[in-house]
């Protein structure tokens, strides 16, 4: 019995410190500009262990240097409520859980010809970010958990404004496309702060699967969606 306490109180102990080192690497990030995450680190991985050589093209810019046609697009594409909620978006939350829940049901009756429905997690702007910075790409509840701890966190530490930005510099574009600057200069040839309103809408809708938008950039589905968020984006608000 002593075994086992002592055995547990190793794992709270170990779990504390690594609760500690998350909130200290966040607030690091106030003053501090991240060289990388762990999702580019482990895109990176997998690139050279595919044989593929690693291909990295980021270059960090300030909140100041990029568009807000392209914040107002990614704010309307990815959260709404960016502005306004906590860290996390409890109602949007709900609805994908329940949407995934019909979708589930839809695929155990599969129809021929039919898709395999896309499964969407109602993540905001700053759980994203959480997971993105610090955490494997594993879907666990534990995972999951830890995620929402880390947005609480990122909102607690640093301000809104802070979080887009770190958030707009490091999410991937593309194959080894990383940050806004590095996708306005692969998709549009122009600097971040030069994206038109449309450029900007273009570039948030591929956020989702950006791989493989990046491989069919003429799509009609993309064309759409774009026209689709261009219409709403001047509404975002904006930290």
């Amino acid at each position: 019995m002593r075994g086992l306490l002592r055995w547990l109180g190793l794992v709270l102990c170990a779990a504390v410190a690594l609760q500690l080192f998350f909130v200290l690497r966040i607030a690091a990030m106030a003053a501090i500009d991240p060289e990388s995450t762990a999702f580019q680190r482990s895109e990176a991985w997998a690139q050279v262990a595919g044989g593929g050589g690693l291909r990295w093209r980021q270059q960090w810019v300030p909140y100041e240097q990029i568009s807000d046609h392209l914040k107002r697009a990614v704010v309307a594409a990815e959260d709404d409520g960016f502005a306004s909620h906590e860290g996390v978006d409890w109602e949007a939350m709900e609805k994908a859980w329940q949407r995934n829940a019909r979708l589930a049901a839809q695929a155990d009756t599969p129809r021929a010809g039919t898709r395999a429905p896309r499964i969407r997690g109602g993540s905001t702007i700053t759980q994203q970010l959480a997971k993105n910075l610090l955490l494997s790409g594993e879907r666990t509840l534990l995972r999951k958990g830890q995620e929402l701890v880390l947005a609480f966190a990122l909102e607690r530490l640093l301000t809104k404004r802070r979080i887009l930005e770190i958030y707009l510099n490091s999410v991937e574009w593309g194959e080894g496309v990383f940050g806004a600057e590095a996708a306005a200069q692969h998709y549009h040839r122009k600097s971040a702060r030069q994206l038109s309103a449309g450029e900007a809408a273009r570039l948030a809708v591929m956020l989702p699967a950006p791989k493989r938008f990046e491989k069919t950039p003429g799509s009609p589905y993309l064309a759409a969606r774009s026209r689709s968020l261009l219409a709403r984006m001047g509404r975002s608000e904006l930290p």
